[in-house]
């Protein structure tokens, strides 16, 4: 399995221009992957800078023979009443059994701006790894206690899945939603996390539990080495120095299925940069 993941900034560039198919070929340009997993795609926001448009439709048509699933954390209406949506996307091409949308904490900070977050997740079928759970996410930016609250969410997502694998419901061939469901212990979680490796959300993420946790592939492939910086390594808005805030994490069974993770240090078609995962 090939994963690419990227914070997309409503698949605007470094020049201003929102253009999804950039996003595509720049995804493309890393690896022919089976999944693709997408943070901050814009739908019916206007008004934003580049007027983004139906990005989940304009990516569906740059991407035939793949799904794709649309996870809106923002889902709203303007005073004119045209919908607004705002979140994460899952493309791929392998046979999907489950999609699950999950809405996380967004406990009250009022000091500082905020939105609501999600995760994704959509259960693949790989035909050498078998079933395994793709979990996108993006958390908070400006809140520290949301963005720990939404990590401990995360794990606790994660946590439940393997439950759920290790004892599964009553089986019901009734062809009624009580009918039998694919449960798996093998995850995928990436996206865009806000947070360094030094931040102790990022250790909640994979704090043990029940004998179960998550694992930085970073580290599995490149132990000691520093995360190749994925923010802020050509434009300082937001701070005056490059770092690592997207990663991919993956469940006990994958961690020694990783094979390859590398982060492309020369795109600007996003403020991020696009994380590739192989497996």
């Amino acid at each position: 399995m090939k994963l690419v993941t990227w914070n997309t900034q409503w698949c605007r560039g470094l020049d201003g221009v929102v253009d999804p198919l950039r996003i595509v070929d720049g995804a493309r340009a890393m690896a022919d992957f089976d999944v693709l997993c997408l943070q901050e795609i814009a739908q019916g926001f206007d008004r934003m800078p580049g007027a983004p448009g139906d990005q989940p439709a304009q990516l569906q048509a740059l991407l035939p023979g793949f799904r794709l699933f649309f996870g809106a954390a923002v889902d709203e209406f303007d005073a004119d009443g045209r919908r607004q949506r705002f979140g994460n996307l899952i493309a791929t091409r392998l046979p999907v059994a489950r999609v699950q949308h999950h809405p996380l904490p967004w406990p009250a900070d009022g000091d500082v701006s905020s939105m609501p977050r999600m995760c994704t997740v959509v259960t693949v079928r790989d035909p050498l790894l078998g079933p395994v759970r793709v979990m996108t996410t993006h958390l908070e930016y400006y809140s520290k206690p949301q963005r720990m609250a939404q990590a401990k969410a995360l794990r606790a997502l994660h946590m439940e899945a393997c439950e759920q694998a290790a004892a599964p419901p009553k089986v019901e061939e009734d062809h009624s939603p009580f009918q039998a469901k694919l449960h798996t212990p093998h995850a995928i979680l990436c996206g865009d996390f806000n947070l360094s490796a030094a931040e102790p959300e990022y250790a909640a993420i994979q704090e043990p539990l029940g004998g179960s946790r998550l694992h930085d592939a970073w580290l599995l492939v490149h132990g000691a080495v520093p995360h190749a910086p994925t923010f802020r390594l050509f434009d300082r808005t937001y701070g005056p120095e490059p770092m690592a805030c997207d990663f991919a994490f993956v469940s006990d069974g994958l961690a020694p299925r990783v094979h390859r993770i590398e982060v492309d240090l020369r795109t600007q078609a996003s403020d991020h940069q696009p994380v590739l995962v192989e497996l």
